[in-house]
């Protein structure tokens, strides 16, 4: 597995897995529609592209090109092969309040199915961590929905921690919802 820097060639496949992530995420209670949003999420892809704040984790040697060159698996030099397995997007947080610490925010963290429990989220959240604290990160900041708990726990494997708790209401009844208005 190789961790490095998304490409301007990589949004259609990034968007594709986004896509996945979305509808996943609604077993858990996410109100996001998946393949509706295809479009705007492949426009803030490329804008966290263009600031170096998406990285893949690609499987070696789907193509044969891959080259054991002894790194450690860490390289953003070069066109990448291989099949994206995974993906990371972050960025700092921007906001207009002033605050006393710079938060790096983790905004998707997605690994496909088949390749879950190998380790490959957690080096793509190792190395999105890297790139936030050499970016002035004091701290890293991430939602993760209250119903997923294989990722709740996976975070808190990684030393995450309740900082803020959202709360919902939901504002239909039994005899009208948003759609008899």
């Amino acid at each position: 597995m190789r961790v490095s820097s998304a490409a301007f060639s990589d949004l259609d496949d990034l968007a594709d897995l986004w896509v996945e992530l979305a509808a996943d995420q609604r077993s858990f209670g996410s109100h996001l529609r998946a393949d509706a949003n295809r479009t705007p999420i492949r426009e803030a892809l490329a804008r966290h592209v263009a600031a170096d704040g998406v990285l893949v984790a690609r499987e070696e040697g789907t193509d044969g090109a891959e080259k054991n060159d002894g790194n450690d698996g860490n390289d953003a030099e070069g066109p990448e092969t291989g099949d994206i397995v995974g993906f990371v997007m972050f960025d700092i947080e921007a906001g207009a309040y002033e605050q006393d610490a710079t938060r790096g925010m983790i905004r998707n963290l997605f690994v496909r199915p088949a390749y879950r429990d190998a380790g490959v989220g957690a080096r793509l959240l190792a190395a999105a961590e890297t790139a936030l604290g050499d970016a002035g990160a004091d701290t890293v900041a991430l939602d993760v929905l209250a119903d997923n708990d294989a990722a709740r726990r996976f975070y808190r494997r990684h030393g995450y921690r309740p900082h803020r708790v959202e709360l919902e209401k939901s504002m239909r009844n039994d005899t009208h919802s948003k759609e008899d208005r």
